[in-house]
C-alpha cells in the first residue's frame, strides 16, 4: 500500500458542550463546565488520524469560504494532511453542535452546509495514490449517488479501497450501500449500523449478510468491546471514556494506517482498537491521539 491515502467525505466544525444532562429545561439557562471548538466530520477525523500516525494522506472534501473552514484546514495541515483536493463552496462549512453527557455519550445537532453540495466532476486521483477511503457514505448527499462510481474508478486505477458508513438519517441503508460493496476491499460499520443494514444483531451473521451483497473484508466496530474482524472478535482496551465523539472515525484511521504499514487484518484491528481507546479519553475526536510510535508503546504497556 505505501504511497498516498485519499480520504473522501465530510469535514465538520464541531462545537462541544459538556456536560449536558436530561432533561433540558427550555426557556431556562443551564450551566455547563466547558464549550470547545474542534475538528470533526468523518473524513476530517480519519484524515487527521492518518496524518498523526505519519501516513501520507490527502482529504477530498467540500467546505465553505468562511472562518470555520480556515480553522479546520489549518488543523489538518498541522498534521501534514494534503489539502490539494479540498473544494470551496458558497455554502457554509458543515457544523455540528455536540451535546455530551457525564458518561461521554453524545447527541449531535448537525447543519449540512457544504456537505449538501456536489463534488466537482470528473474526479481524478493523484499519481501517488494507493488507497481510497470513502468516509461516511451517508453523510454527504452527492456521495449517496456517486459512491459506487468513485470506488469503481479507484479500483480501475489500481488502488485498494475501503468504505465506512455512519448512521443513515434518511433510512435508505442497504439501498444506498449495496452498489458500493463489490468495489470496497474493506467495509467498516458499527454494530448498530450493521443491524440496520442486515437485520442481524450478531456480528458474524451481519457480516455474512454483507458478504452476500458483495462485501469483501468486513470489520464491525463494537465500541468499548473492540471489534469483529473477518470472523474474529478483537478485544478492546479498558479505558475511562470522557467523550466518544469521532472514536469510530479514529478507529478507521488507525485501521488504514496499520494496513499501510503492512499489518495483517487482525493486527490492524487491534491497533485500531487502541487508537479508538485513546480518542475517547479526551474531549473531541482528535485531542487524545498519539503518533505511531507512542501508540505502539501504549499498546505494549497494556
Amino acid at each position: 500500500m505505501p504511497g498516498r491515502v485519499i480520504v473522501c467525505g465530510n469535514i465538520v466544525f464541531d462545537v462541544l458542550a459538556r456536560p449536558v444532562e436530561d432533561p433540558l429545561h427550555w426557556g431556562a439557562t443551564t450551566l455547563i463546565d466547558s464549550v470547545s471548538q474542534q475538528l470533526g466530520g468523518n473524513a476530517g477525523t480519519t484524515s487527521f488520524t492518518l496524518g498523526k500516525l505519519g501516513i501520507p494522506v490527502s482529504v477530498f472534501t467540500l467546505v465553505g469560504c468562511d472562518a470555520a473552514a480556515n480553522a479546520l484546514l489549518e488543523r489538518l495541515s498541522s498534521q501534514g494532511v494534503d489539502l490539494g483536493m479540498v473544494h470551496r463552496t458558497k455554502a457554509p462549512t458543515s457544523t455540528a453542535l455536540c451535546l455530551i453527557n457525564g458518561k461521554g455519550e453524545r447527541a449531535l445537532l448537525y447543519q449540512l452546509g457544504a456537505s449538501a453540495e456536489d463534488f466537482p466532476e470528473p474526479v481524478s486521483f493523484p499519481e501517488e495514490a494507493t488507497h481510497f477511503h470513502l468516509a461516511a457514505v451517508y453523510r454527504m448527499r452527492h456521495l449517496r449517488k456517486i459512491a459506487p462510481s468513485l470506488l469503481a474508478l479507484a479500483k480501475e486505477r489500481g488502488l485498494s479501497t475501503s468504505v465506512d458508513t455512519q448512521w443513515d438519517t434518511e433510512g435508505e441503508w442497504m439501498k444506498v450501500l449495496a452498489p458500493s460493496l463489490p468495489y470496497a476491499d474493506y467495509t467498516l460499520v458499527n454494530e448498530d449500523e450493521a443491524r440496520m443494514l442486515t437485520g442481524e444483531r450478531e456480528p458474524g451473521r451481519a457480516a455474512e449478510r454483507l458478504r452476500d451483497r458483495g462485501a469483501n473484508h468486513v470489520i464491525i466496530k463494537l465500541g468499548a468491546r473492540g471489534c469483529w474482524a473477518d470472523g474474529e472478535i478483537i478485544r478492546g482496551f479498558e479505558v475511562s471514556a470522557l467523550d466518544t465523539t469521532g472514536a469510530g472515525d479514529s478507529f478507521v484511521g488507525g485501521f488504514i494506517a496499520a494496513l499501510y504499514r503492512g499489518l495483517a487484518i487482525a493486527e490492524a484491528a487491534r491497533f485500531a482498537n487502541a487508537v479508538g481507546a485513546l480518542s475517547v479519553q479526551q474531549l473531541g475526536a482528535t485531542a487524545g491521539l498519539l503518533d505511531w510510535e507512542s501508540t505502539v508503546r501504549w499498546i505494549q504497556s497494556r
